[in-house]
């Protein structure tokens, strides 16, 4: 059954609570990349670096990664809508409170609290859109990667338009959608049961012990580092007015959905996913290898084109987290994550102060470049692990009525 057929009850027929979940997702991705247009704003307007204000991603993703390890306590004794609405509670105070920031201490602050919230958000949102949807968990799984790719694209967009007038503007925005994710929530999500058993806080980082998953978790973490380089220092280097910088990360966003949702699929159906992720990190280096060294166009060029590249890796990581394990997909999806986004905080502080090191801007994407071909190394030399173990393991996930969300 083809998930994008909508007379089969794929991915366009689908229950109002789908839709209502899939939207505040996409608001939920859009924080990611929201300040990226508005960095320099911040930077000029808290009177602050671009070191200081690149803390903005590092406390953001730094609680995302501790999280990582409370979601599935969380949601296994709440259910996962208490876990949606607690999630977007929590973005609602904390975006709108950095609205209100009067230091960059206190913007970083209030991120920090934003990503708690976001985690146990997007944590859940698959979940929950697979228990609640129609036509299988193929289209709800599509669903799910069009609501990121969407988010990532929109939310420079966002960050850019609102940020022109005032860098404070694109936080009291996403206050406001995400509230209005919380009615729409309440209103057509019914809470859904309980798992059977309830997840201990320890359960994600045991599951590390496995070798499959391990492998799939050490590269993607050598791989986010590559990808917030570029989501988080790039900006500084393009150094353009909001518009500009929002629709060069716009046209990122909109590659990313694009490779994420349609060109990874057909690629792993031809060469296989290891083949297409290590070539696909490959290609991500080169890229941020020239993006260091080009002239501004070059850069803007490569900034793009980027895109395409992480939106390959990203389908390719989630189905390897999601199938290469033998515990429970939800245990399976935190520790992974729990490792990975310890990159996606690393790389936003480090950037910008071996700049300042080095005294130039091209070391830092030299080292996103060698980190993205470490991950590719990772691949190369554990494929024997990710590919036998994930050959085993998924028929068994496939009979698994729950799918967990590979937050991305």
């Amino acid at each position: 059954m083809d998930p994008l057929d909508a007379g089969s009850g794929g991915i366009l027929r689908q229950p109002k609570a789908v839709w209502a979940t899939a939207g505040a997702s996409v608001v939920a991705f859009m924080g990611i990349g929201l300040v990226d247009p508005i960095l320099p704003s911040i930077a000029s307007g808290l009177d602050a670096t671009a070191g200081q204000v690149s803390l903005l991603f590092t406390s953001y993703f730094l609680i995302t990664a501790v999280a990582m390890l409370l979601t599935g306590f969380v949601s296994s004794r709440i259910g996962g809508r208490r876990t949606l609405l607690l999630g977007l509670a929590l973005v609602v105070v904390f975006a709108a409170l950095a609205g209100t920031s009067g230091s960059v201490g206190e913007l970083v602050g209030f991120r920090a609290g934003w990503g708690l919230g976001n985690a146990l958000f997007v944590s859940t949102a698959l979940a929950v859109i697979v228990g609640a949807a129609a036509g299988g968990s193929a289209a709800a799984i599509l669903l799910y990667e069009s609501a990121l790719g969407l988010g990532m694209a929109c939310g420079p967009l966002l960050g850019a338009l609102l940020g022109d007038a005032s860098w404070r503007y694109p936080f009291f925005g996403t206050a406001f959608l995400m509230a209005v994710g919380f009615l729409c929530i309440t209103a057509f999500l019914k809470e859904q049961p309980k798992p059977a058993a309830k997840t201990s806080v320890l359960d994600p980082i045991r599951a590390l012990g496995h070798g499959g998953l391990a492998s799939a978790a050490a590269s993607a973490f050598f791989y986010n580092y590559t990808f917030f380089t570029v989501l988080a220092f790039t900006p500084f280097v393009l150094d353009m007015s909001p518009y500009r910088s929002g629709a060069v990360f716009f046209a990122w966003g909109v590659l990313l959905a694009v490779f994420s949702v349609i060109v990874a699929p057909r690629l792993q159906k031809r060469f296989g996913s290891l083949r297409v992720l290590g070539g696909s990190l490959v290609l991500l280096a080169a890229d941020v290898l020239v993006l260091g060294y080009g002239d501004h166009t070059t850069a803007v060029v490569c900034t793009i084109l980027s895109g395409a590249f992480i939106g390959v890796n990203n389908t390719v990581y989630t189905e390897l987290a999601l199938g290469v394990s033998d515990a429970p997909r939800p245990v399976a999806s935190a520790g992974y994550n729990f490792v990975r986004w310890f990159a996606a905080a690393a790389a936003p502080f480090f950037a910008p102060r071996i700049e300042e090191w080095t005294g130039s801007l091209k070391v830092p994407f030299v080292v996103a470049a060698v980190t993205a071909v470490l991950g590719a190394l990772v691949v190369l030399v554990r494929r024997g692990a990710l590919t036998l173990e994930a050959e085993e393991h998924t028929t068994r996930h496939a009979t698994q009525d729950s799918v967990t969300v590979f937050a991305n």
